[in-house]
């Protein structure tokens, strides 16, 4: 069997060593010239650490991050208490974007991955599905998957009509930097006032990951840094003399990214006969959950399972698809009462009995092992 996947990001590589691990042949077309991310880090829970595991590279994963918990403050430090949760439930991994990618895509095999090569279009046919690209060449495969994030130009053909849109008001901030003179002696995340959440979390390797991002956002006026800056005093009692303002003031202009948070809506089919997306192309939802990588990487672990046990392509997408519909309606119910908690405890609350049902429903469901094809 062969496969196309389009993107080079996260989801498209795991997608790729998924697919490999499984004995099928596979090529990545990523329209960049070189392997890179967007965005600075992000954090992956216990259920995709699983996928790294099957696939022989967890080890490695976690020799890039730090291990980290999901705890929340208020702006004067206090604790946010959620009763009966377990530790597991707040824990995950952050990682820096970049370094993921770079070791995925060494663990797919390079050769296996063609830069400067974006998708343009596909045909479907009952035994293969030829796929166009920019480089004027064309690709016979098996199945296609499209990887390529919230703007996918897969999504755009299969799902006409689905562009992505303006999470309106929701607007984030971060960066990392690399150790400052300050002293930074734990991790810090904050439920604020006036939809603002952020904070701080120490890298693997000595740095500082900083985060704040705003729900009801006013237009966002000055520089980015200037942006971030103006928050600040919802988020610390200290407001500008807050270990987070000192650390976005530490930060030089350039590494500040700043984005308007983008959705894919809800999807009436997430697959064909012959192409299926994954990832962001799917299902992107806002960072507030801090688990869209997470839940990508499962993308690609249960395309890899089931495409493994069938040569019946159409069989194993149509199972894809009946299964990530339901589950990615349910995650988006979650998400839903976080963003709209009405105070910071009911927030923290219904993150972690989001991060609970994640966790659990994985390693309970019958995905890995029994989904039919």
């Amino acid at each position: 069997m062969r496969a196309v996947v389009i993107g080079a990001g996260i989801v498209g590589l795991t997608t790729g060593l998924a697919l490999r691990h499984a004995g099928i042949e596979v090529v990545i077309c990523e329209r960049a010239p070189e392997i890179r991310a967007a965005g600075a880090s992000l954090g992956l829970w216990a259920n995709a650490l699983a996928v790294f595991d099957d696939l022989a590279v967890g080890e490695e994963v976690r020799s890039i991050g730090a291990p980290t918990e999901m705890y929340f403050h208020d702006p004067a430090g206090r604790p946010l208490v959620t009763p009966g949760y377990s530790p597991e439930d707040h824990q995950y991994l952050l990682v820096h974007r970049a370094k993921l990618n770079d070791l995925l895509a060494d663990a797919v095999g390079l050769d296996n991955i063609r830069l400067a090569t974006g998708f343009t279009a596909y045909e479907e046919h009952a035994d293969r599905v030829t796929v166009h690209l920019s480089d004027g060449n064309t690709e016979d495969a098996d199945v296609l998957v499209g990887a390529d994030g919230a703007y996918s130009a897969v999504r755009a053909q299969l799902v006409p009509g689905t562009p992505a849109q303006e999470h309106t008001g929701h607007h984030a901030w971060r960066a990392v930097i690399p150790a400052t003179g300050m002293t930074v002696p734990e991790d810090r995340l904050i439920l604020g006032t006036h939809g603002c959440r952020g904070g701080y979390i120490r890298t693997y390797d000595g740095g500082v990951y900083w985060l704040v991002n705003q729900f009801n956002s006013p237009p966002p006026t000055g520089s980015p840094k200037q942006q971030a800056m103006d928050r600040v005093v919802h988020l610390e009692e200290g407001g500008r003399d807050g270990v987070l303002a000192g650390l976005i003031a530490a930060t030089p202009e350039e590494l500040v990214l700043h984005n308007q948070v983008m959705l894919v809506p809800p999807l009436s089919r997430w697959a064909s006969a012959r192409v299926a997306l994954a990832g962001d192309a799917a299902h992107a939802m806002s960072p507030h959950i801090t688990a869209g990588a997470t839940l990508g990487i499962e993308d690609a672990a249960l395309l890899g399972r089931l495409l493994a046990r069938t040569d019946d392509v159409p069989a194993a997408l149509t199972a894809f698809q009946a299964d990530r519909i339901p589950r990615y309606a349910h995650v988006a119910r979650l998400s839903a009462a976080v963003e709209h908690a009405p105070t910071p405890e009911e927030f923290a609350r219904h993150y972690v009995a989001f991060s609970h049902w994640m966790i659990t429903d994985q390693q309970q469901s019958p995905r890995k092992n029994e989904v039919d094809v």
